[in-house]
């Protein structure tokens, strides 16, 4: 084995290469069991058949019991030596982003931990290009995480253009091996194998589930960062913790409320109807919804449908054939064809695609119109709304379009979400910016 495969990580070995040490995978404190991959406590009846303790919350990266032992190597930044700066693209920012990356490039300089709290669409991942370049150059190894596979994915190919140094892609399942290099791209559960490896972490769409409510991944964070290093997190509707660690001075943070293309962010808007689900029972939908749907298939537009839940997907699509339309194609969390549906959405294979809130965020499709089916149902969250909007609208061509939610009543939840973006915009005009 390659001694690089343990730079910087944990993994369970019979033996490891010269060099390398090691300590047991679950430690005995205080006559409980506890693993030192994920720091969580083994149950007392998470035991194998002839009573080995063993660990479920990082089981899907490898069984580790009371006879497994993690082995690993000082993170040692072995990399090539950079005379120059790797950042090879060729885009242009705005003035707003050009502000808002020279603020993210002095706090990762100074080794602060940041927020960039930049409106959906405002190029986020283009900001932080100049601090990302600058960190390679150092000698730094630098982690780019998310929570999201799609976020991942749709992110690799453009840091890959963009920024001339090798890179590493780890996800479940992927289908290239992992290789040590100074950039790597994961999500936040292959954190959890990584032990004070990253001089420097970005944080993508920290607010994202499941990462916002699970302290095993805010631990790996956590953990996979040096003690000299710092982060950067990046969203557009951070939690009451991030907000609160601002008004504490824990956290620097960088405001950008205007998309790149100076176009405001299109508004929601809410059409009331009926019990959509006592409809759906009948293989019906609500006739707003139809005749929308019905107009974009005319005219070829590509929309998003949004469904609360995963068992709404096959009723809403069985009810748009029954209405004499096209019903889409349908992808959620543990859809096996999930990257192929939306690879081919991506590449206008397919105009209509109905989803989860696995899509809410993290993903780019150009021109495309939103319709959200059961606003009002609660796995809707603010946030969600927000982002979900911000699917609509984020590129020059194409800077509007329609964020259409029909619910029962008009909650609470999406009246934040609405006044959310309308104060979002409100900043954006004292920037000069424009309505789409």
């Amino acid at each position: 084995m390659d001694k690089s495969q343990l730079f910087g990580r944990r993994l369970p070995l019979t033996q490891a290469p010269a060099g390398g040490h090691n300590i047991p995978a679950l430690r005995q404190v205080n006559g409980r069991w506890q693993c030192q991959r994920c720091h969580q406590w083994v149950g007392p009846t998470d035991q194998l058949p002839h009573g080995i303790p063993y660990c479920r919350h990082c089981l899907n990266l490898g069984r580790l019991t009371t006879h497994t032992k993690l082995y690993t190597i000082p993170e040692p930044n072995q990399f090539a030596t950079l005379t120059s700066s790797p950042l090879r693209w060729q885009g242009q920012l705005s003035p707003q982003q050009e502000t808002a990356a020279q603020a993210v490039l002095r706090h990762t300089q100074a080794k602060r931990d940041q927020l960039l709290w930049a409106v959906t669409g405002a190029g986020k991942t283009e900001i932080g290009f100049p601090a990302l370049a600058w960190a390679l150059q150092q000698g730094w190894r630098v982690a780019w995480t998310s929570p999201r596979v799609d976020v991942c994915l749709e992110l690799a190919p453009r840091l890959a253009q963009a920024i001339a140094v090798p890179q590493t892609v780890l996800y479940g399942g992927q289908p290239v091996p992992y290789a040590y290099c100074p950039l790597t791209i994961c999500t936040t559960h292959q954190l959890l194998r990584f032990e004070a490896a990253f001089d420097w972490l970005i944080v993508d769409e920290v607010d994202a589930f499941p990462l916002a409510t699970s302290p095993l991944l805010q631990l790996a964070i956590q953990r996979a960062q040096k003690p000299t290093g710092s982060h950067l997190y990046l969203t557009a509707t951070p939690g009451q913790d991030l907000q609160r660690q601002i008004r504490r001075h824990q956290l620097a943070v960088t405001y950008l409320p205007l998309r790149y293309h100076g176009y405001l962010l299109p508004p929601l808007r809410v059409k009331l109807v009926g019990d959509w689900r006592r409809q759906l029972d009948q293989r019906r939908l609500p006739g707003k919804l139809i005749r929308q749907v019905r107009r974009y298939q005319q005219t070829h537009q590509r929309y998003l449908l949004f469904v609360p839940h995963v068992q709404d997907l096959a009723r809403v699509q069985a009810a748009l054939q029954h209405a004499g339309l096209a019903g889409g194609v349908t992808v959620h969390a543990a859809d096996p064809k999930r990257q192929a549906k939306v690879q081919a959405f991506r590449d206008h294979h397919v105009n209509g695609l109905l989803t989860t809130t696995i899509l809410e965020r993290g993903v780019t499709f150009p021109a495309v119109c939103v319709l959200i089916l059961g606003g009002d149902d609660p796995v809707f969250a603010t946030s969600a709304l927000v982002q979900i909007a911000g699917r609509v609208g984020r590129q020059r061509d194409h800077p509007g379009g329609d964020v259409l939610c029909y619910a029962t009543s008009q909650t609470r939840t999406i009246q934040r979400a609405q006044a959310m973006i309308n104060a979002l915009n409100r900043r954006g005009r004292r920037l000069g910016g424009r309505r789409p």
